[in-house]
């Protein structure tokens, strides 16, 4: 994968998610777990488990077990866990954006260095 595929990429599940909490939906939502999921792991690898229970991406504030949720509950569970994805989609970004960070499923190898916009202000 391409820098510039990655960030393509990235860019187009950041507009998903942000879809996803300005009109919920459960099952389009998990499709785009999964596609951001697999995008996430190409590009810096897989978590484990410590990883992901530190991020909490995916657990909502109030467990509903045992019942199915509401319709006010879904969407709120939707909401959260969109918010939580698409804050760490746009953390992935601005890696390889702005500060361009090399990444594991990068062609060539090494990223570009980071933007330098001090280097017209040293001797």
């Amino acid at each position: 994968m391409t820098r510039i595929e990655l960030i393509s990429r990235t860019r187009q599940l950041v507009v998903e998610g942000d879809r996803l909490v300005a009109n919920p939906s459960l099952r389009a939502l998990q499709t785009w777990l999964q596609l951001s999921d697999e995008l996430l792991s190409a590009a810096w690898g897989t978590m484990d488990r410590y990883h992901l229970a530190w991020l909490m991406v995916g657990k909502p504030k109030q467990v509903v077990r045992g019942r199915p949720m509401t319709p006010d509950e879904e969407a709120a569970y939707v909401r959260e866990v969109a918010e939580q994805k698409t804050a760490a989609l746009r953390m992935s970004l601005d890696a390889v954006e702005r500060q361009g960070m090399p990444f594991v499923g990068e062609d060539g190898g090494v990223g570009a260095a980071p933007p330098d916009h001090d280097r017209a202000a040293r001797p």
